[in-house]
């Protein structure tokens, strides 16, 4: 099984920005117990926090891979164009946060990719990601 974690803006700096909401792992620390927590998948990781290179992404993978886990940041809230990318593909789409984007501030409270996402995984940390990964094994 071949999945593609495609995190957007900002997540570059996991460890770094706002540890007491994000943590103190980078992505690519944690992409590695994700790795061998799940041998039996290959799993891409890609990082952008340019709006089209995400959308561009979503396109070149969502037709040949068996799922896609994404975080769009703050595009969550923002980018129809991204959203218009989630439904235009075949390839299911996990959407992840890591804060619980319901306790925090109003306006990111509203998904715009939620409606066509598979799924959504809020608020477990990075763990969330594990949440999302395990949902594909089904």
């Amino acid at each position: 099984m071949r999945i593609i974690i495609i995190n957007g803006p900002n997540l570059n700096l996991l460890g770094k920005r706002e540890t007491s909401i994000y943590g103190y792992i980078s992505f690519e620390e944690y992409l590695k117990e994700l790795k061998n927590g799940f041998s039996d998948m290959i799993i891409e990781y890609y990082q952008s926090n340019v709006e089209g290179e995400i959308i561009n992404k979503l396109h070149e993978t969502g037709f040949s891979y068996d799922g896609i886990i994404l975080n769009a940041g703050g595009y969550t809230h923002t980018s129809v164009a991204i959203a218009d990318a989630v439904k235009s593909i075949e390839t299911p789409v996990v959407e992840v946060h890591i804060s619980n984007i319901f306790a925090r501030e109003d306006y990111r409270h509203i998904s715009l990719i939620a409606p066509g996402a598979k799924g959504s995984v809020i608020g477990f940390g990075l763990d969330s990601y594990r949440l999302a990964l395990m949902s594909f094994e089904v």
